[in-house]
């Protein structure tokens, strides 16, 4: 199966972020799995006349396109033309081709929030009109309509995340290659499930002191940051603290809270990213199913029985109190 790359308006984080897929490569990966770029503006060596002629051809229906990727969001400035974003050499703006070539794609991705949702690119005033491939924040129809299915049935698959995780990429790419990806393999916002039936509290290295309510006050330290830091990785989609980044990595792991990046409009919470809500001491948002009345009676047994190693460990930047030990009875 053959890939088309388009990126539009963002940083062009998530190609960065594809780049760092491992074990095999990302090269390896897609050529193991039968998938190749027809072009990809950043990796590919085709440029000008090449690219055009490849353009029209898919256009034409004269190359079968099966798989379009689109990363970043969609500038419909000024007044609906997307002439902010003009496709270099070619004459017309993103939003016309993606439009035309979506109609001829057997498969449609968004890759990251800006191109599933808008993302960073729509925050604040959003001057260029700039909107995700099939949704404008939480609300369906985008660029493309809210009924839009490709050749394939499906809708705009939506890998969010900002950037997105490498290997949900790469994922999404060879289920759809191998015909494994069909539309109860989506979540309601057509994200792929395999990703987006966890959250990212899952795994999190810091759950023993969640538990406990033990919580963190300043970011350099190690405590559960939901309850002062702003931290909702309890009520985001993502696989994140199980499938690590780089082998290793996730941005609790790194002391830094959860901004729930998978979702729509996350870019704009309202308040710092590093700061939690709450109403009468209580945190606003609370983890996903639970009700208040149960989190209040579990939190307040839990900070009763919270250990002195957890309670005085959470709020240093190292562990200060180590395990007791345990001496094997008799």
């Amino acid at each position: 199966m053959n890939i088309l790359w388009l990126q539009s308006a963002g940083c062009g984080g998530c190609t960065m972020s594809l780049l760092c897929a491992e074990d095999p490569n990302l090269m390896d990966l897609l050529a193991g799995a039968g998938l190749e770029f027809l072009w990809h503006p950043s990796l590919s060596e085709a440029s000008g006349d090449e690219v055009r002629r490849l353009l029209h051809a898919i256009e034409t229906g004269a190359q079968a396109l099966d798989i379009l990727c689109i990363e970043g969001a969609i500038a419909r400035g000024p007044r609906g033309t997307g002439k902010y974003h003009i496709l270099a050499g070619t004459g017309r703006s993103m939003l016309d081709w993606v439009q035309s070539l979506s109609a001829r794609a057997q498969h449609v991705i968004a890759v990251g929030t800006c191109a599933t949702f808008g993302g960073v690119t729509t925050a604040g005033e959003n001057p260029s009109d700039a909107v995700g491939v099939q949704y404008d924040g939480s609300h369906k129809g985008g660029v493309l309509p809210a009924g839009f299915t490709s050749r394939s049935g499906l809708p705009v698959i939506n890998v969010a995340g900002c950037p997105t995780h490498p290997d949900w990429v790469t994922e999404t790419l060879m289920l759809l290659a191998s015909g494994a990806m069909g539309a109860q393999d989506l979540d309601g916002f057509a994200r792929p499930r395999f990703y987006a039936d966890h959250l990212v509290h899952h795994g999190c290295p810091k759950n023993e002191f969640y538990e406990y309510k033990a919580s963190a006050t300043e970011l350099s330290e190690i405590g559960c940051m939901m309850e002062h830091l702003g931290c909702i990785g309890t009520q985001a989609v993502g696989d994140c603290n199980i499938r690590s980044w780089n082998g290793e990595g996730s941005c609790t792991r790194a002391g830094y809270p959860c901004i729930n990046c998978t979702a729509p409009e996350f870019e704009e919470p309202g308040h710092g990213f590093t700061v939690t809500p709450k109403f009468a001491g209580i945190p606003v948002g609370l983890p996903s199913d639970m009700p208040k009345a149960w989190f209040m009676a579990l939190a307040s047994l839990s900070k009763a029985a919270t250990p002195e190693r957890i309670g005085t460990n959470a709020t240093s930047d190292r562990i200060t109190v180590p395990p007791s030990l345990k001496k094997p009875k008799p």
